[in-house]
């Protein structure tokens, strides 16, 4: 069980990329949804409690996702919750009567009338190992009749959660593509439109000679046919998904780029004792988007971290070649077969391995890095001997000449 600790407010590394990972899944703030309800009332029903919270922890305030409990509070400030406390710890936190810790005896919701005497709480964990929110029980009476089938339930469904968000975000980046391609529509479409609506205004009146008339019939046909093509072009970009994504791009230096996956996934590596070694044969620099490059970089550090085993060895090798600098994440781990490499980069491919540790996988993730990877003018690609022999999974990016020069 965990060892208790007040939550600190200090922004670290840690705390700065928790805080980016939580807002990306945009959870924050947002409106009720059936399956999160659904998900609190069978953790509530489970241990047969007064009340059950999803809640998720900005950096001042957490906010409740789902409430089963008679507490009508939505938004409360970090130092006064419990769910604080509990995210210190990956492990599931069980008090079974508060009256009886230190830790949290003090807590405004403890000592309120009726309040809080038992809380049990399991984190929500990213792949990346960080500690979004929890899945919590409470009652207004000690408990000491919660058994590890219990507890084991809730762990699942703090997992279910995380599947919830990750599939939220999927669809999020989905529908934003697709309302990008609806909004581009419908400015091109606007002046046409508000041409033909003039043109069919002057026929109207039939003023016009017949020279006039004619003359009018070939822009009624040109603007015709300016709708079609827009059509067409849209059609065109709707078969190419990546075309609606919008690329910020700045010059990167490459360690920094490694570095930051590297710290990303500390704890993971850790947590399944696992060495990361970085072999670097540049300093250069890359022009990219960051936030898109670190998603590439994160996705294929987690596939190499969620198929090896306990105490194996990844490493990151970068290289230069002619214009071009190379990235290889490689593993020891259960290697792909040539089916499974024919089915890479595919939307919702499934290969015939599995985590290693049963970690999550939903199939599009490398789909979405041969997507990212592509709109930088790179390549993407991955070998590997047979099964259980390991896997390389490589992206090369275009080389920057030089530093841009700045005044």
């Amino acid at each position: 069980m965990s060892k208790f600790s007040k939550p600190s407010n200090t922004t670290n590394e840690y705390e700065s990329q928790r805080l980016n990972k939580l807002r990306r899944y945009d959870i924050i703030d947002s409106p009720p949804e059936l399956l999160f309800d659904l998900i609190a009332e069978i953790a509530k029903t489970t241990f047969k409690a007064g009340g059950s919270f999803i809640s998720f922890i900005d950096d001042t305030q957490v906010y409740f996702k789902a409430n089963t409990s008679r507490i009508q509070d939505w938004v409360i400030g970090k130092e006064d919750s419990l769910c604080a406390v509990a995210s210190q710890s990956a492990e599931i936190t069980l008090i079974q009567d508060t009256e009886t810790h230190a830790e949290v005896k003090n807590n405004a919701y403890v000592k309120m009338d009726n309040g809080i005497r038992f809380y049990a709480a399991a984190p929500i964990v990213t792949m990346e190992g960080y500690v979004i929110g929890t899945i919590s029980i409470i009652d207004n009476k000690p408990r000491y009749d919660i058994e590890q089938d219990q507890l084991m339930v809730l762990k699942w469904l703090a997992r279910i959660t995380l599947e919830k968000l990750e599939s939220r975000l999927i669809n999020r980046i989905s529908v934003r593509a697709y309302d990008d391609r609806l909004h581009r529509l419908a400015h091109d479409m606007k002046n046409p439109a508000t041409s033909l609506i003039a043109y069919g205004q002057l026929l109207d009146k039939s003023l016009l000679s017949q020279e006039k008339l004619a003359s009018l019939g070939k822009k009624i046909e040109q603007t015709g046919r300016n709708i079609e093509q827009t059509m067409n072009n849209l059609l065109n970009e709707a078969k190419n998904e990546n075309a609606a994504i919008d690329l910020k791009f700045e010059t990167i230096k490459v360690m920094n780029l490694i570095n930051t996956a590297a710290a990303t996934f500390d704890s993971t590596l850790k947590e399944k004792h696992q060495t990361l070694k970085i072999s670097c044969q540049t300093d250069g620099y890359i022009q990219v988007d960051q936030e898109r490059i670190n998603d590439v970089f994160n996705n294929l550090l987690s596939n190499a971290i969620k198929y090896s085993h306990e105490g194996a060895q990844i490493e990151i090798i970068c290289s230069e070649e002619s214009n071009n600098i190379v990235f290889e994440f490689k593993d020891d781990g259960l290697g792909m077969t040539k089916e499974d490499i024919s089915k890479l980069f595919t939307k919702f491919a499934k290969l015939s391995s599995v985590p290693t540790a049963k970690e999550r996988s939903n199939g599009i993730g490398l789909y979405i890095v041969k997507t990212l990877v592509q709109l930088h003018g790179g390549k993407v690609w991955a070998s590997s001997a047979g099964k259980n022999l390991g896997s390389s999974f490589f992206i090369s990016l275009p080389k920057q000449e030089s530093l841009p020069i700045t005044d």
